[in-house]
C-alpha cells in the first residue's frame, strides 16, 4: 500500500492533543495499515504570551487566561482527565508545571531531523501532564530527549542556538494559512482536515478513503504539508 501522510499540529500543552494522539492511533489500529501511515508533528502554540516560569497552578494559568472562575476550571479539568483516563492516560493537573512551550517545539523538530518525532511527542506530553516536568527549559528539554535515546548534548545544543526557531515560525504560520485556530488539528494525505479528538472510527474513515482514492488512481499518496 502506498503511504498516507498525515500532518497534525497540536501543542505540548493542550490536554486535547494527548488524548488526540490516542484516539488517532486507535483510529489506524483499526485502519490495519500502520506501516504506511506517516505522521509528522507541527508547531502551534495555544498560549503564545505564557511565561516560561510561570507562578502558579494548572488551575491558577486557565482561570486568569480564560477568565473563568477557579470553581468552573476545576470542574472542567476533572473532566477532561476523566476523559484522558478513558485513553489509558493518567492526567495529574495538580502536578501541571505551566509554560511556554516554543522550546518543546524547537526539540520536536530537533528530533524530527533525527527521525524519532513521534516519540519525542509522546514523552513530552507524559512528561507535561502526567510527571509534573518541566518542558520550557532547554536542560530538562534535553533530558527529555536523551530518555528516547537521542543525544542530549546535540540536543541541547540546537535548543540553546535555537536551530529550529525558523521551523516553529513556519509551522505555525502554515497553521494561520490554513485557517487553523485549536487543536489538535489533522491534515491527511494534504487534502482531509479532521479538527479535535475525534472518535477512533473517524480518523479509521479517512485513512480508508485515502488509501481507497490512491488505489483507485494507481498515484502515490500524500505529499509532506
Amino acid at each position: 500500500m502506498s503511504q498516507v501522510t498525515v500532518d497534525v499540529w497540536s501543542d505540548i500543552a493542550c490536554p486535547w492533543c494527548y488524548i488526540g494522539k490516542r484516539k488517532f492511533e486507535a483510529g489506524v489500529a483499526q485502519f490495519g495499515d500502520p506501516d504506511s501511515v506517516k505522521v509528522t508533528y507541527h508547531s502551534f502554540e495555544l498560549a503564545p504570551d505564557t511565561p516560561v516560569d510561570f507562578e502558579g497552578s494548572e488551575l491558577d494559568f486557565l482561570a486568569q487566561h480564560k477568565g473563568m472562575p477557579p470553581a468552573q476550571v476545576k470542574q472542567m479539568l476533572a473532566q477532561v482527565s476523566g476523559i484522558a483516563a478513558q485513553e489509558g492516560l493518567d492526567y495529574d493537573f495538580d502536578s501541571v508545571r505551566h509554560t511556554k512551550t516554543l522550546k518543546a517545539h524547537e526539540l520536536l523538530h530537533f528530533a524530527k531531523s533525527q527521525g524519532r518525532q513521534v516519540e519525542m511527542a509522546e514523552r513530552l506530553f507524559s512528561a507535561y501532564f502526567t510527571e509534573g516536568a518541566h518542558v520550557g527549559h532547554v536542560d530538562d528539554l534535553a533530558d527529555l530527549a536523551a530518555d528516547i535515546g537521542l543525544d542530549r548534548d546535540a540536543a541541547l545544543a540546537a535548543l540553546t542556538t535555537g536551530e529550529y526557531a525558523d521551523a516553529v515560525a513556519a509551522d505555525i504560520d502554515t497553521a494561520r494559512g490554513y485557517g487553523i485556530n485549536g487543536v489538535p488539528f489533522y491534515v491527511i494525505d494534504g487534502r482531509y482536515g479532521v479538527s479535535g479528538a475525534q472518535p477512533a472510527e473517524v480518523f479509521a474513515d479517512v485513512l480508508r478513503t485515502v488509501a481507497a482514492e490512491h488505489a483507485a488512481s494507481g498515484e502515490p499518496v500524500g505529499e509532506d504539508a
